[in-house]
């Protein structure tokens, strides 16, 4: 006889009620009879919202994406909603990506919204997850979803929430809609919609979202320089192939050659190992394109394109992929300078970025004489940056993992308005003899050599989990002095909401939000920080290190000593 924990067959057994359909108590029939691991990990745990929203593999269970707990979610949602605006006239927006059943997912949403009596605006077809949160401010909605998982596998789907101002939940907000939704049993859930309260949008918020794009994307680049771009771009399967063409066309950039074999949106993303533009691998096929068609820049984009990736020619004429860190410090720094030249910087502006990423940016900052301000990962904190700090004027601002937020129409990563902003830089650069990578030489000249690595181990299931939160407690309890044999001069650990100097003992407190999050800082200028992702079974090290002067064989010896040192390879 297969032995499964009492506990998790408490929850299994709730299952196995008329609540549920037919065919979801046979799929957990089959379990228990043939796959007990799988049944563990589909039910040992409610699935939890993280950095991007709540993701998860499709199936049955507390701990999987599905009807069920996704109309769970929307049903405590809802009863947040009327409880936060009494009497009020309630309107949510809901767009979903390429991903397997998330057209059918996203219908169980506004079914369960309107069947609360709430107005829903649902995207005729998949859209891109920036034009949602654009959406919501457009339509004067207290509440957007999109259903995404982002670059996740396959058999992954997703439920982003965000709100009024466009931007995702977020503390303490994010915490009192989870004790709504944790409050329900699933027979609370009001599945039968009301179709008079459910309203299909398409054009009218795709030509909206296009011209903001260009209004805030376009930096008086000449139409001849336009002209002399040469772009290839591939929407990897995804969403972005639905704008993003469009807003380059409307800009006026007519050589785009579209990677055709890529271009259909496909939940199985088949021609590729992973939709992600962080993976070099994805670029692989528009790289190829761009050598035969002697392209000046390459964009590929993740499924729900809020990620791009870009790759442009180094000084030796081959495409060459820029990492996150490289992207974000060329258009930041591109803005600054826009800015500067038409005179709007009054010292009322900031710029934005992340704990983990570049200390770079902070750098560029100081130069022009913005205001910085730091977060947790995830643009959650930037768009909440954004409404904090209403009397500064919002520029820009990124993150390591490939996203840009270009001023503040959208409230999240926008893969549209950067691809947009890449091109300028691209087209006003290679008119002046130059281009992007020279660009970025020079920016280093200007603010110093750095160079930045990820290190992502991969940890799935029940047991993943538990070997990610060991790690953690090691890297706490026994902490380094040393790092490759550079002093460690200070730790800041965003658990506990403290940073400690390593050299005099003295502590402070970390005016950031709690995460699960330790950086430490060596005498050389390193910097290590150790976080678990809060959207993938993956516990992450970001690694950077820079050098006073150019010498690119000098920083990959301190990445590779660290790397080897901490043994996280």
């Amino acid at each position: 006889m297969i032995y499964v924990d009492p506990e998790i067959l408490e929850r299994v057994n709730r299952w196995l009620t008329p609540v549920f359909d037919k065919n979801t108590q046979h799929t957990i029939k089959e379990m228990i009879a043939y796959d007990p691991e799988g049944l563990e990990d589909s039910f040992y745990k409610n699935l939890e919202f993280g950095t991007g929203g709540m993701r998860g593999v499709m199936g049955v269970g507390d701990n999987r994406i599905n009807k069920y707990t996704l109309g769970k979610n929307t049903q405590g949602l809802s009863n947040y909603l009327k409880q936060q605006y009494p009497g009020q006239d309630i309107r949510v927006a809901i767009a979903y990506d390429c991903r397997h059943n998330s057209k059918s997912l996203a219908k169980v949403v506004a079914d369960v919204f309107s069947a609360n009596g709430i107005k829903v605006y649902l995207f005729s077809d998949l859209r891109p997850t920036p034009e949602l949160s654009f959406a919501v401010k457009y339509l004067n909605c207290k509440c957007g979803i999109v259903l995404t998982a982002s670059h996740n596998p396959p058999e992954y789907n997703g439920y982003k929430v965000y709100w009024e101002d466009g931007g995702q939940l977020v503390p303490p907000q994010d915490g009192e809609i989870i004790a709504e939704i944790n409050s329900l049993n699933y027979s609370d859930i009001d599945f039968e919609p009301n179709e008079t309260l459910i309203e299909f949008i398409d054009a009218e918020i795709d030509e909206a979202f296009a011209e903001a794009s260009l209004r805030n994307g376009s930096f008086n680049t000449s139409q001849e320089a336009k002209n002399n771009l040469k772009i290839v771009f591939t929407s990897l399967h995804g969403t972005s192939i639905a704008m993003i063409p469009r807003v380059l066309e409307k800009a006026g950039y007519k050589n785009v050659t579209v990677v055709e074999a890529q271009a259909t949106p496909d939940g199985d993303f088949p021609t590729v190992a992973s939709p992600n533009p962080e993976e070099p691998e994805a670029l692989k096929m528009a790289m190829e394109i761009a050598e035969k068609e002697n392209a000046d820049i390459v964009i590929g984009t993740d499924p729900d394109c809020d990620r791009l990736g870009i790759a442009v020619r180094d000084t030796d004429g081959k495409m060459t992929i820029l990492n996150g860190n490289q992207a974000m410090v060329v258009k930041t720094y591109f803005l600054l300078e826009q800015w500067q030249m038409a005179k709007k910087l009054n010292g009322k502006q900031f710029i934005a970025s992340t704990i983990v990423s570049t200390p770079m940016v902070r750098k560029i900052a100081a130069k022009f004489n913005v205001d910085y301000k730091e977060g947790l990962t995830g643009f959650k904190w930037i768009a909440k940056m954004v409404k904090d700090f209403p009397q500064q004027e919002f520029i820009g601002g990124g993150e390591e993992s490939f996203g840009y937020m270009v001023g503040d129409f959208v409230r999240d990563k926008d893969a549209v308005t950067a691809t947009l902003l890449a091109c300028e830089i691209a087209a006003q650069k290679k008119q002046s003899g130059s281009g992007i990578f020279q660009y970025l030489q020079e920016i280093y000249d200007e603010i110093g050599y750095y160079k930045e690595h990820l290190v992502s181990l991969v940890k799935k299931g029940k047991k993943g989990a538990a070997e990610i939160q060991e790690i953690m407690k090691r890297f706490r309890s026994e902490p380094f002095t040393e790092i490759a044999g550079n002093k460690v001069t200070k730790i800041e650990d965003y658990q506990t909401g403290t940073a400690k100097n390593m050299l005099t003992g003295a502590s402070e407190i970390i005016d950031i939000p709690k995460s699960n999050v330790l950086i430490y800082y060596a005498e050389d200028g390193s910097k290590i920080a150790a976080r678990p992702s809060g959207t993938e079974p993956k516990i992450k090290f970001y690694i950077s290190a820079n050098v006073p002067f150019k010498d690119e064989k000098a920083l990959q010896q301190k990445i590779d000593a660290i790397i080897a040192y901490l043994n996280i390879s």
